[in-house]
């Protein structure tokens, strides 16, 4: 049984490597070009950084939602036993498409709370700076994450979907919605991090863009604005919103620098000695 069982696990790690690795030559199909048309900052494409970001991308596609299944199975039943039936059945009933625009707007206010606590409780930030420890933008620094930070920003925002009933891993609809959410996120953050120079005028108002995400990375002041991932309204909502009409961050990262191997990154949250100063931010406050 153990030899049938290990078995199993490592057919199912080589498919979930496959996909991942079909979803990165599709993604490389369509962001190499485009940032090589449209670049905002000349960079090389095969940068010493690239197999460290490669295993990023591979950690974050594994990881995470194994870290998450338990968490969200239990959010999910409780949320089944304590909220009132009448307003289960209320979401419920409306169409599958009121349900995926709910979920987005819910989810992403979720995502908010949950990234802009990254920034300010130093704990978190511990592991959300090895997010902002890049110099360079381009589209895979959107999967360069630690996976605890990368696991809690998601529970954050499939958590309150969940509570109101919006989406559930306990219906076939509600995990469609739940699944079709994530995977919407995640491919947009693809894109919010290229190296891009695109500006969509009026529609920044309504959908994020690589410029909007890129003052999020900025080294320089104003720091610690933009936190929503696709709906920028939200930021305008609570006072951290900064999108000037002309210009770009002239650099990006963190005040210390973090070890340079993925190992050394992915141990660096767990070390005992106190982040220095500088290392967490604090957030300006709500206008």
């Amino acid at each position: 049984m153990l030899a049938f069982l290990n078995h199993h696990h490592l057919e199912a790690l080589f498919l979930s490597v496959l996909r991942l690795s079909v979803w990165l030559l599709l993604l490389a199909v369509v962001f190499l070009p485009l940032e090589q048309l449209f670049a905002l900052h000349r960079r090389k494409i095969l940068s010493k950084s690239l197999a460290g970001d490669i295993g990023f991308y591979l950690i974050s596609g594994l990881v995470p939602g194994l870290l998450l299944s338990v968490p969200l199975a239990l959010v999910a039943i409780g949320a089944h036993r304590i909220v009132p039936w009448h307003l289960q059945a209320a979401v419920a009933a409306l169409p599958l498409w009121a349900r995926a625009a709910a979920a987005l707007v819910v989810s992403e206010i979720g995502f908010y709370w949950g990234h802009r606590w990254s920034h300010q409780i130093p704990f978190l930030w511990r592991f959300h700076s090895v997010h902002h420890n890049p110099t360079q933008l381009y589209f895979l620094i959107s999967a360069r994450a630690h996976p605890f930070d990368n696991a809690f920003t998601r529970l954050c925002g499939l958590v309150p979907v969940y509570v109101l009933g919006i989406a559930t891993p306990l219906t076939p609809s509600g995990g469609l919605i739940a699944a079709l959410l994530v995977l919407g996120i995640t491919m947009w953050g693809f894109l919010i991090h290229a190296n891009l120079r695109w500006r969509l005028g009026p529609l920044e108002w309504l959908i994020s863009t690589p410029a909007f995400h890129h003052w999020h990375h900025t080294l320089a002041e104003p720091r610690d604005r933009n936190f929503a991932s696709m709906l920028p309204v939200i930021d305008w909502v609570f006072g951290t919103y900064y999108l000037p009409r002309k210009g770009w961050p002239e650099a990006y990262g963190i005040e210390r620098e973090l070890p340079s191997s993925l190992a050394g990154q992915l141990l660096h949250p767990f070390q005992l000695q106190p982040s220095p100063p500088g290392i967490a931010r604090s957030v300006p406050a709500e206008r």
